[in-house]
């Protein structure tokens, strides 16, 4: 080791780190970060512009649980001693704009925000819990709990858009197309760097 100190080893978490695939826990939880990091500017954005009408508590409701998100996998990453996609930035401000430039179009452009990164988010975990569970789903019970958990409750947030006249928004489906192709990309850049 340079310098003459100890190598650096995964710090554990209730054995977690034990036979862990390396590479593919720290795209995991990067990205996973990066989504959660980016949800809660969306959420900051619409608040900023929807926070005092009358859709401002279900909004605040669903940035709580985001807030939550973020915390776990903030500790996730240390845990794990993953770090965080360099676009951190890029995305506070991305995140801060498209909140506030949907919520900008109304109720229902920030519900169809919602509806098109919840949907896209959801379709991720999913794709995470496969590959875990091909990979060993006891050597990763702790994370697949997690991430299962929120992608149910992300799944509720797509379902509270729905509900709030999401697809009532002017080009409806052109939005969420848009919205989702950004969510593809940045998720393959943060998983990468």
């Amino acid at each position: 080791v340079p310098g003459g100190g100890a190598p650096l080893r995964p710090c554990s978490t209730r054995g977690a780190q034990r036979g862990i695939h390396k590479p593919v826990i720290d795209r995991i939880i990067r990205v996973d970060h990066a989504g959660e990091f980016g949800a809660n500017r969306i959420y900051a954005g619409q608040m900023a512009v929807l926070g005092r009408s009358g859709v401002g508590p279900v909004i605040q409701q669903m940035w709580n649980q985001e807030k939550e998100h973020l915390k776990k996998f903030n500790e996730l990453m240390v845990a794990y001693r993953v770090r965080p996609t360099v676009l951190l930035p890029f995305w506070n401000v991305a995140g801060f704009v498209l909140g506030a430039g949907s919520a900008l179009l109304g109720k229902k452009g920030a519900m169809a925000c919602t509806v098109a990164v919840e949907e896209s988010i959801s379709e991720h975990y999913n794709n995470q819990i496969r590959t875990l569970i091909e990979e060993d789903p006891e050597k990763y019970k702790e994370l697949l709990q997690v991430i299962k958990q929120f992608r149910d409750e992300e799944q509720e947030h797509h379902d509270i858009g729905l509900e709030h006249d999401a697809e009532a928004t002017p080009a409806y489906s052109v939005l969420k197309t848009a919205i989702q192709l950004g969510c593809k990309a940045a998720i393959f850049l943060s998983e990468r760097i």
